[in-house]
This record gives structure tokens, C-alpha cells and sequence, in this order.
């Protein structure tokens, strides 16, 4: 039996290589995307059933390069998780506008660019879903948030965009706030003194991944928030 494709941008040591484990424990084939080419071979080593693809999400050049070996490698994708993300913290008067404008080619642009390539596909198929992971900024912006938050707003209102002319065409798109800190080494340091209860397990947001790729049409979410039982909102 042939396996669905999957492409999961993003692929790291937290939530992507979740996401990209779950699908493909579930039955995808998962094309790993990330810039980081050590760590993908690392990971193309472990999880079965799941390639390594090095790529920046941001230069359309590569992502052409990199969309047609996956295509003749696994097939067409089916399933867009776009992972991938450009943060920086500091204060509107002090950020470099520079850092602003690079974090907004990896939240927002990456998602058109990656979008426009595979949801024709989708569309002709009747079926797909694109699943984007995004945080607490696309819903509010906060001091010291200016070079990152934007960009996360901005993500969340293409994605609503994008579910609303792609669900009538059989193609599922959600966008998921997780509003907690993800428990990955460099934040279980940070926070040396928080709870377990503090962290959102990776492996708990892929779970949540699968569940919107698998949801039922006749009941699709697009605004997904998801958080720690102990988190105060």
C-alpha cells in the first residue's frame, strides 16, 4: 500500500521530529525539512519511513529543487505541517527591522510559498491538509515581542485565509496556538525550577497534529489552542 506523503518543515530536536515520528508511525511517508543538514540525517537514520530533505524554507529556488525530489522520491504530499520558525525578542525601538522582515520570510512567507507549490495537488485530489504550528504571539502582542509576534499574527490570518477558500474545496487547513513552553533541553535549563506540569510534550502537539490531519470533514477546526493542565490563561 502506497503511504500518503507527508512534508513536516521545521525538523528539529523538539516538535518537528514529533510531528515527523508521529506521521510516520501512523502510516505517512514524511519528507524532513530544515536547514541543519547533520541533524536531519541524524533523524532520517531513526525514524523509519521519513527522508531528509536540507532546505531553507525561505528561497523559493530550493524549495522548487527540494518539492520535485520529494515528489519523485515518495509521490505527491498530501500534508503540509509547516514547522519552521524565526523568532527574536527585544523591544520595538531597539530590534534591527532587518531581523523583523528575515522572521516574517520564515512565519508568513514560507507558508505562501510552500502553500502555492503543493495545494493545487490537494485541490485536484479533493483532499489534504495543511497544519500550521504557531504560538501565543498570534493572538497578542506583547512588550519585547516586536521582531517576532508580528510575523506570528500575520501566519495565523494567511492560514484563515488559506482555510477559508481551501475547505470548500476538500482541503483541510488549521493552525495551531500552542500557548506553553515546549519541554525541549535549552527551556527544561531556562526553567530549571518549573513543574513537569510547566512543559508541553512534543510528542502531546504531534498527537494533535495527526488528530487535525485525521479529523473528520464534517467537523474541522481551524483555530486550535492548546496548553498544559497547569497553565494559567
Amino acid at each position: 500500500m502506497t503511504r500518503p506523503v507527508a512534508v513536516v518543515t521545521g525538523v528539529g530536536p523538539g516538535t518537528g521530529s514529533a510531528i515527523a515520528r508521529r506521521l510516520a508511525t501512523d502510516g505517512h511517508a514524511v519528507a524532513m525539512l530544515a536547514r541543519n543538514r547533520e541533524r536531519l540525517a541524524a533523524f532520517e537514520k531513526e525514524i523509519e519511513h521519513a527522508r531528509a530533505y536540507p532546505c531553507d524554507v525561505t528561497d523559493e529556488a530550493q524549495l522548487d529543487t527540494v518539492l520535485a525530489a520529494v515528489r519523485r522520491d515518495l509521490g505527491t504530499p498530501a500534508v503540509l505541517v509547516h514547522n519552521a520558525v524565526g523568532g527574536a525578542f527585544g523591544s520595538f525601538l531597539d530590534i534591527d527591522p532587518k531581523v523583523l522582515a528575515a522572521n516574517f520570510q520564515v512565519n508568513t512567507m514560507a507558508l505562501l510559498h510552500l502553500a502555492r507549490r503543493l495545494a493545487p495537488a490537494m485541490i485536484e485530489a479533493g483532499s489534504g491538509a495543511i497544519i500550521v504550528t504557531g504560538n501565543t504571539s498570534a493572538l497578542r502582542g506583547r512588550a519585547n515581542f516586536a521582531g517576532f509576534a508580528p510575523t506570528k499574527a500575520a501566519q495565523r490570518i494567511l492560514a484563515e485565509a488559506m482555510a477559508r477558500e481551501l475547505g470548500p474545496k476538500g482541503v483541510h487547513v488549521a493552525y495551531v496556538v500552542i500557548d506553553a513552553v515546549i519541554d525541549v533541553p535549552w527551556a527544561r535549563k531556562r526553567y530549571a525550577e518549573a513543574p513537569d506540569s510547566f512543559f508541553i510534550k512534543p510528542a502531546a502537539i504531534a498527537g494533535e497534529v495527526l488528530h487535525l490531519v485525521q479529523q473528520d470533514r464534517s467537523a474541522w477546526s481551524f483555530n486550535v489552542e492548546i496548553r498544559p493542565f497547569g497553565e494559567k490563561w
